[in-house]
């Protein structure tokens, strides 16, 4: 039985390790990862059991909202680490049975599988002419699944009747906020090792109907774009997809965030392309306005520290950003970050620097001569101002903020592009 794999002591030995890679914070109990081994040997025959006898009842969710990227907030479910570890151990052996069958331009959340790779296959549809892209976004996707649709899905692939009991016990775990249960009646909450699986079984639908109809295009979770030839026909497509979502999953199409328009003038997962007849990939714009109000945090931290830990805070961050967005071939936005950052270091030292008598003292010891060190220190510009002028950028060049360890954009970018 397919329950017997599940709880198989190298499957729970596999989604314990990975669990405690993937660390996480506590569920309603408050429990932490490293507690989970103490807590299974106490513990786990008896859960073992009540899995088996179908009596097993999950804990309830801890209810914890994100800011979204482009605004708003998103609601993710955070199981007790004893569930996560069942999720996870469930995740291991369902996932080879319904990966092997999914469609090839589906990426999220699957083995071998990535961002990168989605949206070189995204550049790949434009680049063969098609030149339109219905965007879609799905409303409120993962709390909108309806846990009926979803598990007639699943059930067509397993047959054992106390995984799909688990499963949906998983589904209707309640949702603590403030001390307060709230049942659930639909919804996959994000937080789960099992939530991702969940979601690509319910879309594989719409992946294989969108194979039916021959259209190229690229999805990643919730995120789809079909690749077409003109407005017009992105137009009908659009509409018979809403028509298709509602009839067969009960989902909605979010009519303000959706679009039938030029890829470039749209965004995948961070990046967007130019208008040439072979695109090239480049960080979108709101991926840039993204990460700087990332940063300017800890900008306004750094006027009570010294450089080199605002430099420690400031790196992985880049780093992360670097890495991600090493596809781009347009690199001008690389110089301009550079320069936005190296900027706002100015504006840091400016107010360490604080009293007009100061900064021209600094200015002075690091070379500039008397007359400009004057009008920079007692001019009436404010501090992102005087950052941009030629005193404190003589006085502080680049190198300087290179020799703390400040990552480049730039140099970091064109290294990872020669690998």
């Amino acid at each position: 039985m397919l329950i017997d794999k599940v709880l198989h002591r190298e499957n729970m030995i596999e989604a314990h390790r990975r669990v405690l890679r993937n660390k996480g914070a506590p569920g309603i109990d408050g429990m932490n990862v490293d507690d989970l081994i103490a807590n299974c040997q106490e513990h786990w025959p008896r859960i073992r059991e009540e899995i088996l006898s179908g009596r097993y009842v999950p804990q309830s969710v801890r209810k914890v909202s994100i800011p979204k990227p482009g605004g708003g907030t998103r609601m993710l479910g955070i199981p007790s680490v004893m569930d996560r570890l069942i999720q996870q151990a469930l995740s291991q052996v369902l996932t080879p049975i319904y990966d092997p069958t999914c469609s090839d331009e589906s990426f999220g959340f699957r083995p071998g599988r990535s961002t990168h790779d989605a949206v070189r296959r995204a550049r790949e549809h434009i680049a063969a002419g098609y030149r339109w892209v219905v965007d879609l976004d799905l409303e409120k996707f993962f709390d909108q699944v309806n846990h009926d649709i979803l598990m007639a899905r699943v059930a067509r692939r397993v047959s054992d009747k106390r995984v799909l009991l688990l499963i949906r016990r998983f589904l209707q775990a309640g949702i603590m906020e403030g001390g307060v249960v709230s049942a659930r009646v639909e919804g996959v909450p994000q937080g789960g090792p099992l939530s991702p699986l969940l979601s690509n079984i319910l879309l594989d639908e719409l992946d294989k109907e969108l194979e039916r109809r021959g259209h190229r295009f690229v999805r990643y979770a919730d995120d789809t774009n079909v690749y077409i030839k003109s407005q017009k026909a992105g137009e009908r497509v659009m509409g018979s997809l809403e028509r298709f979502l509602s009839k067969r999953l009960r989902l909605k199409i979010n009519r303000t965030k959706s679009a039938v328009a030029r890829p470039w003038k749209r965004q995948f997962l961070g990046y967007s392309v130019t208008s040439n007849r072979e695109p090239r990939l480049k960080v979108s714009p709101k991926a840039v306005k993204r990460l700087k109000k990332k940063l300017r945090p800890i900008f306004r931290r750094a006027r009570g520290n010294n450089l080199q830990t605002t430099v420690k805070a400031l790196n992985p961050k880049l780093q992360g950003w670097i890495v991600y967005y090493r596809l781009a071939t347009v690199t001008g936005i690389f110089e301009q970050l550079d320069s936005w950052i190296r900027r706002k270091f100015r504006v840091v030292i400016w107010r360490h620097w604080k009293k007009p008598r100061t900064r021209f003292e600094e200015l002075m010891k690091r070379g500039v001569n008397r007359s400009k060190a004057a009008r920079a220190a007692w001019g009436k510009d404010g501090p992102w101002q005087s950052a941009a002028g030629s005193a404190i950028n003589y006085a502080v060049p680049n190198k300087d903020l290179r020799t703390l360890g400040l990552l480049s954009f730039a140099d970091k970018h064109r290294l990872l592009a020669s690998l």
